[in-house]
This record gives C-alpha cells, structure tokens and sequence, in this order.
C-alpha cells in the first residue's frame, strides 16, 4: 500500500462502514433488487477522475460492501469508467434472473478502474454487461451512475458528503406514481 493510502485507509474504512449503515438503512433493498456502484478510487485519493486509480482502495471498499450485499441478498453491479462505456461488473446470477446481455470485455486498471477489477476479481461468477436498471446506487467521484438506475431516482441525504477527497451521492428509486387526480397511492 503506498503511504497516501495507508495514511487514509483507516479513516475512510470507518467513514465507509458509517456510509453504508445509513445507506442501507435509507433504502430498504429487497432480496434480488440491484444495487449500482461507481467508484473513482481515483477521486478518493485527491486526484482527477480516471488519473490515479488506486487497487488499494478498491481492495478497502469493496469487502464490506460485499458482505452487507450477501447478508441482504442483494445483486451489485459495479460500473466501469467510460473507456468501457460504463459497463458493468455483475453475478452471473443477477445476468440470468433480469435476462441481461453479456458483453466480451474484460476490465483492466485503466479501461474500467481498479473497483471493476476487484469486482472481477473478487465475485464468484463475474460477467460484463452494458445496462442495468438498479434499485439503488452509490456513487463516489462522481462517475455517473443515474444512466443504470430506474426510474424514478430519488437521493439520499446522510451526515457523509465525500469519501475521501470523493464527492459522495447515494440513491434509490421508487415506482412511477401514475393516473391523475383522482388516484391514490400506497
């Protein structure tokens, strides 16, 4: 681990642990609903988006994240930077519950970011893909996840506005509210 990160690492393990309790609170996901990440380790260490990715941070973030995505029974699909059009790390599972395409990419450090990587790294059965419509998203560095969330998108408001030197935003969604005056909802 080089020195910014190990100097950082403690500190945003426990601002990361405190992200996702309130996250998961918030949200609500049920068994099999998808959640999105994006994630700039790059942003995370004070550099420029896409300029600094950092395996290390990836290696911190994603294990809990993961544990919590398991204990809930819950799909992660992670997003790839746009030299990979954004596509998506994910289960082979999740690819066969929604009938999703897999694409043959494969990410690297720099056509993907190291999050992609660890996600392929660390999922059981990890496919690509190149669209999702997620429950819920988080994401961190600003990487622009809403092109995989559902409609309608509403954000999450914590006590956590940046991971790291990361401008933090955190999402889910909620069905359409259809009809007209005289419709109610549940």
């Amino acid at each position: 681990m080089d020195n910014l990160v190990t100097d950082l690492a403690e500190e945003l393990a426990k601002v990361w642990d405190s992200v996702l309790d309130s996250f998961f609170q918030e949200t609500n996901l049920r068994s099999k609903q998808i959640l999105v990440l994006g994630c700039s380790t790059s942003e995370v260490i004070g550099h420029r988006i896409g300029q600094g990715s950092s395996l290390e941070i990836a290696e911190l973030l994603l294990p809990p994240l993961l544990e919590r995505v398991n204990q809930q029974g819950i799909f992660l699909a992670v997003q790839g930077c746009e030299h990979l059009n954004r596509a998506l790390v994910v289960e082979e599972t999740c690819l066969n519950h929604y009938g999703l395409e897999e694409v043959a990419v494969l990410p690297s450090l720099h056509a993907g970011g190291a999050m992609t990587v660890k996600a392929w790294e660390r999922f059981t059965s990890p496919v690509m893909i190149e669209r999702i419509q997620g429950h819920a998203g988080i994401d961190v560095g600003d990487t622009f996840i809403g092109m995989h969330l559902r409609p309608v998108v509403i954000p999450i408001r914590i006590h956590v506005k940046e991971l790291g030197q990361a401008h933090l935003t955190l999402a889910h969604t909620r069905p359409r509210l259809i009809g007209g005056p005289r419709a109610t909802y549940a």
